[in-house]
């Protein structure tokens, strides 16, 4: 296999170089994961007969590669990033093409754990590869452009399914089976048509936990905990308490997505022209009115407008998010991006592995003190934002260190 060093990379056609394999994988990752995703709410209602404590044990299982995306930094010893997240794109889609055939409980917590673990270890790879590849001062802009490139895809997806789910009786087997087939055939074409791209700072192949990274840590752990309970259970209100089918389910996400390609590429432009600061403030505060009114939609019996715009608003705050990466770095050592990168989807998927679980029983009795949880740990989320500088960097990774003067580790 041919490797190009980064700074050589521009020799090679616009299409083989770094970037364009960033945005060919941004392309092909949401196709099979976000076809499971629109079609398992009602998949597991409908075909398996799950209940709320069901859904949130599927989902805890399938934090658990998360958890463990530490394991990263070991297999990175012997296999190149490039091709750890290819390899685990092509697991990605094989999983998720196989779903509708195992459609028990224990089938579908198999088959739920090895489309996880392709998924997690791509996603651990890809944040790796895109702070690697991506020069700073371009990286907001940029990467708000490649999360608007996989809600373009996972739009073209969406709008076929919900164009063609009636009008030709579509099985789940089938859809399953065009999305993650989709996925793993651009895995395996990346694979050969690409050469291996060279960074110029090689990558630590140990363990890192460096005590000035906390903040960084901090904010990866509370946003693991609160996305989970937005990913399991909003969803599922939409099927449960709205009764919606996977048409509507699929047409709430394409609103979504329009409105991630639209606002991704302003709100890496926001983080750009304001700070990682501003960006994170502006997304937390958010979330905590979005989750209140979640809680409003059970407690207050509110209609299903009401829950399907907060759905779409969620997901722009999300776009937000993107901030995390670009601070972390600002303030990283080159060599810590890819063991960084495993330990912060590991910290990230701590409360991911239990949390859906044991609210699922809670959900069974409280729907909205669930959706109230959320809106407190996006209330803590801000108040730690809060201690992110304006200009974060070495050494000024937060806004105590100056004070302190602690030398970089």
């Amino acid at each position: 296999m041919k490797i190009v060093r980064l700074e050589d990379a521009r020799d090679q056609p616009v299409w083989r170089r770094p970037i364009a394999l960033l945005f060919l994988m941004a392309l092909a990752m949401p196709v099979a994961f976000n076809t499971w995703s629109a079609l398992l709410n009602n998949f597991v209602i409908e075909v398996a007969g799950f209940d709320g404590a069901d859904i949130g044990l599927l989902h805890s299982i399938r934090e658990i590669p998360g958890f463990l995306a530490i394991g990263v930094i070991a297999i990175i010893i012997f296999m190149r990033e490039q091709v750890l997240g290819l390899v685990s794109l092509v697991m990605l889609g094989v999983a998720t093409a196989m779903t509708a055939y195992f459609p028990s409980l224990g089938g579908i917590l198999t088959l739920t754990m090895l489309s996880s673990i392709g998924f997690h270890y791509y996603e651990t790879v890809n944040q790796s590869l895109q702070l690697q590849w991506i020069e700073k001062a371009r990286a907001p802009q940029m990467i708000g452009w490649l999360m608007a490139a996989g809600s373009a895809a996972t739009f073209v997806a969406y709008a076929l399914i919900v164009l063609t789910w009636d009008r030709f009786d579509l099985s789940y087997s089938f859809v399953y089976m065009m999305g993650g087939g989709f996925t793993a055939i651009v895995a395996i074409f990346a694979y050969f048509a690409y050469p291996q791209f060279e960074a110029p700072h090689p990558q630590r192949k140990t363990f890192v936990l460096r005590r000035r990274y906390w903040l960084y840590y901090a904010l990866q752990f509370m946003a693991g905990a609160r996305r989970q309970i937005f990913v399991v259970f909003a969803g599922f209100m939409m099927v449960e308490r709205f009764g919606f089918q996977v048409h509507q389910v699929t047409s709430l996400y394409l609103i979504t997505l329009v409105a991630n390609m639209i606002f991704a590429p302003l709100m890496g432009r926001v983080v750009f022209l304001f700070g990682e600061r501003r960006a994170l403030l502006i997304e937390y505060a958010g979330l905590v009115l979005v989750f209140l009114a979640y809680g409003g939609v059970y407690f207050f019996s509110w209609g299903v407008v009401i829950a399907a715009s907060l759905y779409v608003i969620d997901h722009i705050f999300f776009a937000l998010a993107l901030a995390l990466k670009t601070y972390f770095q600002k303030i990283a050592d080159p060599g810590d991006i890819a063991p960084t990168a495993a330990v912060a989807f590991t910290i990230n998927h701590i409360a991911a592995v239990f949390l859906p679980a044991l609210l699922g029983f809670l959900w069974l009795t409280s729907p909205a003190a669930v959706f109230g949880l959320a809106a407190v740990m996006a209330a803590v989320s801000f108040l730690l934002a809060l201690l992110i500088p304006r200009h974060p960097e070495p050494g000024h990774e937060t806004v105590f260190s100056p004070l302190l003067a602690a030398p970089a580790e």
